[in-house]
């Protein structure tokens, strides 16, 4: 095989560039997929301490080591997707949380003893599920909720 400069190559063939546009997951294929990953996760998890006494700012900036949005941080899939940290704020805005949903989900204060990742994932799946208010929109306005 001959290698050849593109400048060179420019005068011998049409070069096209790919542009492979990636699809991005739906929020229920994101919520899917994180609820699959702490399913299958054996270990502990941690939940996050006390978020409803923090400012804003410091709400949204909070992370802890192998709690339920550093497992999903560590998942490529969610991060080629656009999962930018395991941070709550960043977790809250990706996966399409309320700052209720996110504080019931991933609190210490809604767990007695121990956070299993199979106790979450299924907290997430009902989470995840639309309020009436939601569905009133969504059917109202023609437009889904689960993008």
């Amino acid at each position: 095989m001959k290698h050849e400069l593109l400048d060179e190559l420019k005068s011998k063939a049409e070069i096209v560039f790919s542009k492979t546009e990636v699809k991005k997951m739906s929020r229920r294929e994101r919520i899917d997929r994180w609820a699959t990953l702490l399913e299958e996760h054996q270990d502990r998890l941690l939940p996050f301490l006390r978020t409803e006494y923090l400012p804003y700012e410091a709400r949204r900036a909070l992370r802890a080591d192998n709690s339920p949005l550093a497992l999903a941080f560590s998942d490529p899939i969610l991060r080629n997707d656009g999962l930018s940290s395991d941070t709550l704020g960043d977790g809250i805005d990706y996966f399409g949380l309320s700052e209720q949903k996110a504080h019931r989900l991933l609190c210490d204060c809604h767990y007695s003893g121990t956070m299993t990742g199979k106790e979450v994932a299924s907290r997430l799946r009902v989470a995840a599920e639309p309020g009436l208010g939601e569905r009133l929109w969504a059917w109202a306005t023609g437009r889904g909720y689960d993008s």
